[in-house]
């Protein structure tokens, strides 16, 4: 299988560049590159007039499906973050780390069913399935390969994503070192007091 991360929703047409307007239809095209897929978004008018005829016959075509634009909403500001299934997924599938894969499909499946994720499409990939995941708020788009788990294997990584959840990724041996690092620096608790004016030349005794 190829890797390849998360593939963002474009806020404009691959092809004419026009920005999409808010509840605005379009096309979403997955392509086999050289190293990885590549993703095409269409409005409906490049869809028809370059794409509508042919598109199966397009070099590396591999899905393709419809979907509505959301328009990002303004940040919060000071907004706090919280570690949730969600975030855990976009950072587990960031890290692309196979040690993780089996608590991807896991938390995958956990959002599908919320319906905070849906199913795009499957595909063959060496001889296994993979689940191509859409978020339809942001439009993301990402893998998720089936680790054919066993029901004797459920319970360990179910136990390894409720780690995740509370403790978070762990950090590699130098990220840590650095936080160690910048935990120990000195901090000046006793500051020079501030020096005393000199008192002037030629003053009379």
């Amino acid at each position: 299988m190829q890797d390849w991360n998360i593939r963002s929703r474009g806020h404009e047409c691959s092809e004419c560049q026009k920005g999409f307007k808010d509840k605005q239809s379009y096309r979403t095209l997955l392509f086999h590159g050289e190293e990885e897929f590549n993703r095409v978004d269409l409005c409906n008018a490049c869809w028809k007039e370059q794409y509508q005829e042919d598109f199966k016959n397009q070099e590396g075509f591999l899905s393709v499906w419809q979907g509505t634009y959301k328009a990002p909403p303004p940040p919060e500001p000071d907004a706090i973050q919280k570690a949730n299934a969600e975030q855990l997924l976009h950072q587990l599938v960031e890290l692309n780390d196979p040690e993780f894969l089996a608590a991807s499909y896991i938390l995958a499946v956990m959002l599908e069913r919320k319906r905070i994720i849906k199913v795009k499409d499957q595909i063959q990939e060496n001889d296994r399935r993979v689940f191509i995941y859409e978020h339809p708020k942001s439009g993301d788009v990402f893998s998720i390969p089936d680790p054919g788990l066993k029901l004797d294997e459920l319970a360990e990584v179910q136990n390894q994503v409720a780690g995740l959840m509370e403790h978070g990724l762990p950090r590699d041996e130098a990220e840590q070192n650095e936080l160690d690092s910048e935990a120990e620096l000195p901090t000046d608790s006793n500051p020079e007091p501030e020096a005393a004016e000199p008192e002037p030349v030629g003053a009379e005794e």
